[in-house]
Protein backbone atom coordinates (compact mmCIF):
# COMPACT_ATOMS: atom_id res chain seq x y z
CA UNK A 1 0.00 0.00 0.00
CA UNK A 2 2.74 2.64 0.62
CA UNK A 3 3.60 2.23 -2.88
CA UNK A 4 0.70 2.59 -4.13
CA UNK A 5 0.31 5.90 -1.73
CA UNK A 6 3.87 7.52 -3.29
CA UNK A 7 2.47 6.40 -6.72
CA UNK A 8 -0.40 8.65 -6.36
CA UNK A 9 1.53 11.70 -4.34
CA UNK A 10 3.84 11.57 -7.36
CA UNK A 11 1.58 11.53 -9.78
CA UNK A 12 -0.47 14.03 -7.96
CA UNK A 13 2.33 16.62 -8.51
CA UNK A 14 3.54 16.22 -11.77
CA UNK A 15 -0.35 16.67 -12.76
CA UNK A 16 0.17 20.12 -10.83
CA UNK A 17 3.18 21.63 -12.43
CA UNK A 18 1.54 20.51 -15.65
CA UNK A 19 -1.21 22.62 -14.82
CA UNK A 20 0.47 25.07 -13.85
CA UNK A 21 2.86 25.35 -17.36
CA UNK A 22 1.85 27.31 -20.25
CA UNK A 23 -0.32 26.82 -22.96
CA UNK A 24 3.07 26.96 -25.41
CA UNK A 25 4.41 24.34 -23.27
CA UNK A 26 1.73 22.10 -23.89
CA UNK A 27 1.04 22.17 -27.24
CA UNK A 28 -0.24 20.94 -29.66
CA UNK A 29 -2.68 19.39 -27.38
CA UNK A 30 -2.80 22.25 -24.64
CA UNK A 31 -7.05 22.20 -24.91
CA UNK A 32 -7.08 18.50 -25.02
CA UNK A 33 -4.29 18.79 -21.86
CA UNK A 34 -6.04 21.50 -20.06
CA UNK A 35 -9.72 18.94 -20.17
CA UNK A 36 -7.58 16.03 -19.02
CA UNK A 37 -5.96 17.78 -16.05
CA UNK A 38 -8.87 19.55 -14.94
CA UNK A 39 -10.88 15.99 -14.25
CA UNK A 40 -7.54 14.01 -13.31
CA UNK A 41 -6.17 16.19 -10.49
CA UNK A 42 -9.50 15.76 -8.11
CA UNK A 43 -9.26 11.94 -9.32
CA UNK A 44 -5.85 11.50 -8.30
CA UNK A 45 -6.17 13.87 -5.00
CA UNK A 46 -9.18 11.58 -3.50
CA UNK A 47 -7.47 8.07 -4.89
CA UNK A 48 -4.61 9.59 -2.84
CA UNK A 49 -6.45 11.11 0.38
CA UNK A 50 -8.49 6.72 0.67
CA UNK A 51 -4.86 5.37 -0.20
CA UNK A 52 -3.56 7.54 3.20
CA UNK A 53 -6.64 6.58 5.27
CA UNK A 54 -5.95 3.23 4.25
CA UNK A 55 -2.17 3.50 5.27
CA UNK A 56 -3.07 4.95 8.91
CA UNK A 57 -2.43 2.47 11.60
CA UNK A 58 -5.03 0.78 13.06
CA UNK A 59 -5.46 1.89 16.77
CA UNK A 60 -3.55 -0.60 19.21
CA UNK A 61 -6.97 -3.41 20.63
CA UNK A 62 -7.40 -2.72 24.33
CA UNK A 63 -4.60 -4.79 26.62
CA UNK A 64 -5.94 -6.43 29.82
CA UNK A 65 -3.57 -6.26 32.61
CA UNK A 66 -2.53 -9.73 32.41
CA UNK A 67 -0.81 -9.08 28.95
CA UNK A 68 2.37 -7.73 28.48
CA UNK A 69 2.92 -4.58 26.94
CA UNK A 70 5.34 -4.06 24.13
CA UNK A 71 7.07 -1.00 22.55
CA UNK A 72 4.90 0.68 20.67
CA UNK A 73 6.14 0.17 16.94
CA UNK A 74 3.53 2.32 14.83
CA UNK A 75 4.60 5.78 15.02
CA UNK A 76 8.39 5.03 14.04
CA UNK A 77 6.85 2.80 11.05
CA UNK A 78 4.53 5.53 9.97
CA UNK A 79 7.82 8.10 9.98
CA UNK A 80 10.12 5.49 7.91
CA UNK A 81 7.00 5.64 5.58
CA UNK A 82 6.84 9.40 5.50
CA UNK A 83 9.88 9.69 5.44
CA UNK A 84 10.81 7.61 2.13
CA UNK A 85 7.86 9.77 0.17
CA UNK A 86 9.68 12.86 1.08
CA UNK A 87 12.69 11.45 0.08
CA UNK A 88 11.52 10.95 -3.29
CA UNK A 89 10.41 14.48 -3.67
CA UNK A 90 13.92 15.25 -2.99
CA UNK A 91 14.89 13.30 -5.97
CA UNK A 92 11.92 15.71 -7.86
CA UNK A 93 13.72 18.76 -6.67
CA UNK A 94 17.00 17.33 -7.09
CA UNK A 95 16.67 16.50 -11.11
CA UNK A 96 13.36 18.76 -11.80
CA UNK A 97 13.08 21.51 -9.60
CA UNK A 98 9.93 20.93 -8.79
CA UNK A 99 9.37 21.61 -5.09
CA UNK A 100 11.02 25.04 -6.19
CA UNK A 101 8.86 25.56 -9.63
CA UNK A 102 5.48 24.65 -7.27
CA UNK A 103 6.03 26.82 -4.29
CA UNK A 104 7.41 29.95 -6.35
CA UNK A 105 5.43 32.22 -6.65
CA UNK A 106 4.69 32.73 -10.77
CA UNK A 107 2.37 35.29 -10.94
CA UNK A 108 4.91 37.71 -12.19
CA UNK A 109 6.99 35.67 -14.84
CA UNK A 110 5.50 36.02 -18.66
CA UNK A 111 4.21 33.02 -20.23
CA UNK A 112 7.49 32.02 -22.00
CA UNK A 113 9.30 32.12 -18.65
CA UNK A 114 7.02 29.76 -17.25
CA UNK A 115 7.07 27.26 -20.39
CA UNK A 116 10.87 27.89 -20.22
CA UNK A 117 10.21 26.36 -16.57
CA UNK A 118 7.99 23.84 -16.82
CA UNK A 119 10.41 22.32 -19.71
CA UNK A 120 13.25 21.92 -17.02
CA UNK A 121 11.10 20.72 -15.27
CA UNK A 122 9.56 18.22 -17.26
CA UNK A 123 12.62 16.66 -18.51
CA UNK A 124 13.93 16.50 -15.15
CA UNK A 125 10.72 15.29 -13.18
CA UNK A 126 10.51 12.45 -16.21
CA UNK A 127 14.02 11.41 -15.95
CA UNK A 128 13.50 11.24 -12.27
CA UNK A 129 10.57 8.68 -12.41
CA UNK A 130 11.70 6.49 -15.01
CA UNK A 131 14.80 5.80 -13.60
CA UNK A 132 12.17 4.77 -9.99
CA UNK A 133 9.47 3.56 -11.73
CA UNK A 134 8.11 1.09 -14.64
CA UNK A 135 5.38 3.24 -16.17
CA UNK A 136 3.22 1.77 -18.86
CA UNK A 137 0.19 3.04 -20.39
CA UNK A 138 -3.27 0.69 -19.49
CA UNK A 139 -4.61 1.05 -22.88
CA UNK A 140 -2.27 0.26 -25.76
CA UNK A 141 -4.84 2.08 -27.99
CA UNK A 142 -4.39 5.42 -29.19
CA UNK A 143 -7.14 8.53 -27.60
CA UNK A 144 -10.40 8.79 -29.28
CA UNK A 145 -10.35 4.80 -29.92
CA UNK A 146 -13.42 2.48 -29.55
CA UNK A 147 -12.62 0.49 -26.51
CA UNK A 148 -14.48 -2.21 -24.25
CA UNK A 149 -14.07 -1.67 -20.35
CA UNK A 150 -14.41 -5.74 -19.45
CA UNK A 151 -16.27 -7.42 -16.98
CA UNK A 152 -14.95 -7.29 -13.31
CA UNK A 153 -12.64 -4.96 -14.36
CA UNK A 154 -10.01 -2.90 -11.57
CA UNK A 155 -12.12 0.03 -10.26
CA UNK A 156 -8.52 2.42 -10.11
CA UNK A 157 -7.94 1.29 -14.00
CA UNK A 158 -11.25 2.65 -15.41
CA UNK A 159 -12.77 5.88 -14.54
CA UNK A 160 -16.49 5.77 -16.51
CA UNK A 161 -17.56 9.42 -17.37
CA UNK A 162 -20.86 9.52 -19.52
CA UNK A 163 -24.31 7.79 -19.44
CA UNK A 164 -23.65 4.76 -17.40
CA UNK A 165 -25.94 1.80 -17.62
CA UNK A 166 -26.49 -2.06 -16.89
CA UNK A 167 -23.24 -3.62 -16.23
CA UNK A 168 -19.72 -4.54 -17.71
CA UNK A 169 -18.96 -5.02 -20.47
CA UNK A 170 -19.11 -1.40 -21.66
CA UNK A 171 -17.98 0.16 -24.93
CA UNK A 172 -16.62 3.53 -25.45
CA UNK A 173 -14.32 6.06 -26.01
CA UNK A 174 -10.79 6.01 -24.94
CA UNK A 175 -10.80 9.61 -23.71
CA UNK A 176 -6.93 8.84 -21.89
CA UNK A 177 -5.08 5.54 -21.71
CA UNK A 178 -4.36 5.93 -17.93
CA UNK A 179 -0.88 4.83 -16.45
CA UNK A 180 0.13 2.15 -14.83
CA UNK A 181 2.97 0.54 -12.58
CA UNK A 182 4.88 -2.29 -13.33
CA UNK A 183 8.06 -1.97 -10.31
CA UNK A 184 9.21 0.42 -8.09
CA UNK A 185 12.77 1.01 -7.27
CA UNK A 186 13.13 3.63 -4.71
CA UNK A 187 16.26 4.57 -2.58
CA UNK A 188 15.73 2.62 0.88
CA UNK A 189 16.43 5.16 4.13
CA UNK A 190 18.55 3.88 7.12
CA UNK A 191 15.90 3.78 9.84
CA UNK A 192 15.24 7.72 10.91
CA UNK A 193 13.12 9.28 13.71
CA UNK A 194 12.55 12.49 11.61
CA UNK A 195 11.35 13.08 8.08
CA UNK A 196 14.70 14.23 6.18
CA UNK A 197 15.01 17.63 3.97
CA UNK A 198 14.05 17.61 0.53
CA UNK A 199 16.93 19.91 -0.28
CA UNK A 200 19.62 21.42 1.95
CA UNK A 201 20.21 25.18 2.42
CA UNK A 202 23.28 25.83 0.13
CA UNK A 203 25.44 28.44 2.15
CA UNK A 204 28.39 30.36 0.14
CA UNK A 205 31.16 31.00 2.40
CA UNK A 206 33.77 33.70 1.73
Amino acid sequence: MRKVTISLAVILLVLAALSLAADAALMPYAGMARIVLSKAIPGVALLLFLALLVERPKAAPVRTAAEPISPATAAPTAIQADAEVVNFLSLLQEKGRLVDFLMDDITGYSDAQVGAAGRVLHEGCKAALLEHFGIRPLREEGEGSKVTVPSGYAPDEYRLVGRISGEAPFRGTLVHHGWKTEWVKLPRLIRTSRLPAIAPAEVELG
